[in-house]
C-alpha cells in the first residue's frame, strides 16, 4: 500500500510542481523510457524530448484535477512515450516492428489526442498574436502575461484613466478571438 501512497504523492507533487517530485518521477522511470527509445532507432535526445513530452501530459492531466491514475506511474508514462514514439518513427517512415509488440501499456490516446489538440491551439494563438498588431498585442501581454493592472497599463499606454485602458483591452481580446478562429479553420 505503500507504494500506491508514494505515487500519489508523487502526482501531487508533480501537480504543485514540487521540484523534488519532478526529479523523483525523472530518477524512477527515465531509464527505461530512455532504453525503449534507444532499443527502438532512437537516440539520447529523441529519449530527452519524448520523456520529456510524456511528462507534460502527465502534468496537463494531474493538473486539471479528474485524473484518476489505476495504474502506476512507470506504465503510463511508458504507454505515453510509446505512442509518441510509434507516432513520430511513423511520421519518419523508421516504424520498427519490435515496438508494436511492446507490452505493459494502457490506453493513453486520448490524453495525447488533448495534448496534441493543445499545442495546436497554442500554436494557432501565438500565429494569432503575431498578427494582432499593435498596440494590442502589447497591451494584452502587458495585462495576461506581466500581470500589470489596468491602472500601470493605461499609464504605460497613455490611456485617461483604467476604464478605457479595460476597454481597449476588451476590443484587443476581440480582435484576437476573430484571428484566433480564423486562424483555426
Amino acid at each position: 500500500m505503500r507504494t500506491a501512497n508514494n505515487e500519489q504523492q508523487l502526482l501531487q507533487g508533480l501537480a504543485l510542481n514540487d521540484r523534488k517530485a519532478i526529479e523523483t518521477i525523472y530518477k524512477q522511470h527515465y531509464n527505461m523510457v530512455q532504453s525503449l527509445i534507444l532499443n527502438n532507432n532512437g537516440s539520447p535526445d529523441d529519449a530527452r524530448d519524448i520523456f520529456q513530452e510524456a511528462m507534460i501530459v502527465l502534468f496537463e492531466k494531474v493538473k486539471s484535477g479528474s485524473f484518476e491514475l489505476n495504474c502506476l506511474i512507470k506504465t503510463y508514462l511508458y504507454s505515453v512515450c510509446r505512442r509518441l514514439w510509434l507516432k513520430r518513427l511513423s511520421q519518419q517512415q523508421r516504424i520498427s516492428p519490435e515496438v508494436e509488440k511492446l507490452e505493459e501499456t494502457v490506453p493513453v490516446e486520448e490524453d495525447l489526442e488533448l495534448h496534441e489538440q493543445k499545442d495546436l491551439d497554442f500554436q494557432v494563438m501565438e500565429r494569432s498574436m503575431k498578427n494582432l498588431g499593435e498596440p494590442c498585442k502589447s497591451l494584452l501581454e502587458a495585462y495576461y502575461l506581466q500581470k500589470k493592472s489596468m491602472v500601470e497599463i493605461a499609464g504605460s499606454f497613455g490611456y485617461t484613466n483604467a476604464d478605457n485602458a479595460k476597454n481597449q483591452k476588451y476590443k484587443c481580446l476581440m480582435r484576437l478571438k476573430k484571428l484566433f478562429s480564423q486562424y483555426k479553420k
